[in-house]
């Protein structure tokens, strides 16, 4: 019998997006065992290490200041920077270097 969290599965597994071809594939997270800290890529299916962060917001649904947070790796920096200034959602790119912020945080 299996025993589902709300994320998916106590044992660190998940499908992902719904495809049944990457269901029960393990789920990455910074600091899981093995690789302490590690920032990947946004980008969907990407696991490269995040080399970039790119900071916006939506001002239909956040406040002026509140920042959202996403991680690029160098092949997909323009990519994701891209898609963001095509939708006006776009603020800042910055080189990673170390940084610690949260991709939820809401400062500037």
């Amino acid at each position: 019998m299996s025993h589902d969290d709300l994320l998916g599965t106590l044992d660190g597994t998940r499908p992902t997006s719904g495809n049944p071809d990457r269901a029960g594939e393990s789920v990455h997270q910074p600091g899981q065992p093995g690789q302490p800290g590690r920032r990947e890529c946004s980008r969907k299916a990407c696991r490269n290490a995040a080399a970039w962060r790119l900071e916006w917001n939506n001002p239909r649904i956040h406040t002026p200041d509140r920042r959202k947070t996403w991680l690029a790796c160098d092949d997909h920096c323009e990519w994701l920077a891209d898609y963001l200034r095509s939708r006006g959602l776009l603020k800042v790119v910055l080189p990673l270097q170390g940084d610690s912020t949260d991709s939820t945080e809401g400062s500037s």
